[in-house]
């Protein structure tokens, strides 16, 4: 039983195979061809090379060259790719709705003439290769011709007659339709192509002064003067300009009256764009001088012409582009003087006229913040010579922050790119005011800045090392002067002293040094608080706080002095703070009094502060929260309180 159900199906199966096989694949070859059939042209559509199209005594040319296309006739510039690839498209996808044989006409007593094939409205020729030929040399032009005749009697499809001339076909209307565009529809109005992350070079020349020529290239991200000087450029401004330039369009093409000297002959400014193998350059003639004023909107207008093209046209250029090219030697080029990063930064070095050199290095630490890197102070020369730690870290950034800044400013933001030695003195630079050396990771040379005043205390700064400086001098505010102090004091750690977190203030004492009476006198709880019940028991609270990370907000002298400079006078301390600070650790309970002598205050926002030698070992000025909470301690004893009320006239 078993073998009669294998042998049906075996049976059904061989005869389902002979189905497909012989049915099945021959409807779907009969569908490929039917579908092949309806197509009008066939192999010689894939790989097309130009194209013309005629119609009556007008000729419309175009060329493939390279992957560009280009309208050839009756004036040769680039195409539209958008518009030709509609053409090429509809050749290549053309189908007919039906077709007949041009050998059964007669019988119907019909001839071409009745289909408007005898003189076509529109003869296409078509020249093309073979796509699957290996090269271009062995590959030969095979020339096709495609005639359209009228409309159909519904006026919805064309008739065309075949390559061979052998069938008449009827088409569908998208097809004159796109061969129907003008030559104004074919021309790209396109100036440049190369967009900005493919150019590789700006290269402008100007007919005045004495046909200055501009050329800026790029390496990598960096933009950079190769000529009239070798300088940096400023990336966003050459960014800007040839995204400028590729925004430019062809606003009219001259055809008739042109101007009495081309653009080619007697250029006023040449621009040319670089970019992978290619090179576009716009030529500039006259402003066009229009017949009536032109629209505020409107940019002025100037005749041109492309390097290697007779076609004659005028381009709207707006005023700041145009600018920016005829200034590009100071428009394009990078005001920052300084060209660094800060993260590779190991040391920085400065000096200044009579005083010891200073230098500020880089701790290398595994513990220390990436973002924020431990410094210290070494002074080389004079009596404090030797390492001096830490540097304060934000102001040592701060400063690194400045230098990356550093700008040119205006009106003379480049003073000279060939200066005189006669203007070197006269600049300050035979005696800078600063000298900055950054020391860079991976750099054999240190990136060297000088800084020169003149008579009317304008700064300028030059780079190079200062054997052999670079040539270009820049004018730069002169408030960078008061940022490079070379006094250690100033890059001095703000941070003096914190408390470790077993340690707390268990009591102040406050003295008035003038008068000898005790202003305050208090013990603190754990919390740094005053007993319940004190006077001024905020302000009390807010001493503590400070006083456990004590920070100065400058210093003023690198060690302590009995007497202190205030407003003009020397004059003794006021005050003496005195806090009694308890570390409860191994060792048992330890107790130590730590000392701060204080001025009275001088400004809204400066009192002074001292620190004996066997503490911190500085005079500097106090952060806010600690000198507004000190002047309610010293003051509020003065206080008369709020005045009384006023009397009430009735009583």
């Amino acid at each position: 039983m078993r073998t009669k159900v294998t042998l049906v199906l075996l049976f059904l199966n061989v005869a389902l195979f002979f189905f497909i096989f012989q049915f099945e694949r021959r409807w779907r070859t009969e569908e490929s061809w039917k579908e092949a059939r309806r197509r009008v042209l066939g192999a010689e559509a894939a790989d097309i090379r130009s194209l013309e199209i005629t119609g009556g005594t007008h000729v419309l040319a175009l060329e493939k060259r390279g992957d560009t296309w280009f309208v050839t006739s009756p004036l040769e510039w680039p195409a539209n790719p958008n518009a030709v690839n509609r053409i090429l498209t509809e050749l290549q996808f053309l189908e007919h709705e039906t077709s007949f044989n041009v050998a059964d006409l007669a019988k119907s007593g019909l001839t071409l003439a009745n289909y408007g094939l005898d003189q076509p409205r529109l003869t296409i020729t078509i020249s093309s290769g073979d796509p699957a030929s290996p090269s271009l040399a062995a590959n030969p032009t095979r020339v096709t011709v495609l005639r359209i005749g009228d409309l159909t009697k519904d006026g919805l499809r064309l008739y065309l007659l075949s390559p061979d001339g052998e069938r008449i076909h009827v088409v569908s209307q998208s097809l004159a339709r796109s061969l129907g565009l003008t030559v104004d529809d074919l021309r790209s109005d396109a100036l440049f192509t190369i967009p900005v992350f493919e150019a590789v070079s700006l290269n402008l020349q100007t007919a005045a002064p004495a046909n200055l020529r501009i050329r800026l290239h790029r390496a990598g991200s960096r933009w950079s003067f190769e000529t009239p000087i070798t300088a940096r450029a400023s990336k966003n401004a050459a960014e800007l300009a040839i995204n400028g330039l590729n925004a430019l369009r062809v606003d009219t093409f001259i055809t008739a009256n042109p101007p009495a000297t081309l653009p080619a002959d007697k250029p006023s400014l040449r621009i040319s764009l670089e970019g992978n193998n290619r090179r576009e350059t716009l030529i500039l003639g006259d402003p066009v001088s229009a017949a009536g004023p032109a629209k505020k909107s409107e940019a002025p207008a100037y005749y041109a012409q492309l390097e290697g093209r007779s076609a004659l046209f005028t381009v709207r250029i707006p005023t700041a582009l145009m600018d920016t090219l005829r200034t590009a030697q100071v428009s394009l080029r990078e005001k920052r003087v300084l060209d660094f990063d800060a993260a590779t930064v190991s040391a920085i070095t400065l000096a200044a006229p009579n005083q010891p050199e200073l230098t500020l290095q880089r701790l290398e630490s595994g513990t220390q913040s990436a973002d924020s890197p431990a410094w210290q102070i070494i002074r080389r020369g004079g009596t404090a010579a030797g390492p001096q730690t830490p540097a304060d870290r934000t102001t040592v950034q701060q400063l690194l922050d400045q230098l990356a800044q550093l700008t040119a400013v205006d009106p003379d933001a480049f003073k000279s790119d060939a200066p005189t030695a006669a203007d070197l003195e006269a600049w300050g630079f035979n005696r800078p005011e600063r000298e900055v050396s950054l020391t860079v990771a991976g750099s054999p040379v240190p990136i060297s800045l000088q800084l020169g005043t003149d008579a009317k205390h304008n700064v300028y700064a030059r780079l190079g090392p200062s054997s052999n400086p670079g040539p270009s001098i820049y004018a730069v505010d002169a408030a960078i002067l008061r940022e490079l102090p070379v006094a250690p004091r100033a890059w001095r750690e703000r941070l003096l002293g914190e408390l470790p977190a077993g340690a707390h203030l268990t009591a102040l004492k406050l003295t008035d040094l003038a008068t000898g009476k005790v202003v305050l006198d208090t013990t603190l709880t754990e919390a740094g608080q005053p007993p319940a019940g004190t006077a001024n028991a905020p302000a009390i609270a807010a001493v503590a706080t400070q006083l456990r990370s004590l920070r100065a907000r400058e210093f003023l002298l690198d060690q302590f002095a009995d007497k202190v400079t205030v407003a003009g006078e020397e004059r003794p301390w006021r005050y003496r703070l005195e806090a009694t600070i308890t570390l409860v650790g191994g060792a048992g309970e330890q107790t130590r009094v730590t000392t701060l002598f204080l001025t009275g205050r001088v400004g809204g926002d400066l009192q002074l502060a001292g620190s004996p030698v066997k503490e911190y070992n500085a005079v500097f000025a106090i952060g806010q929260p600690l000198l507004d909470a000190l002047w309610t301690l010293t003051e509020s004893p003065r206080d008369p309180g709020p005045p009384p009320p006023a009397a009430d006239p009735k009583s």
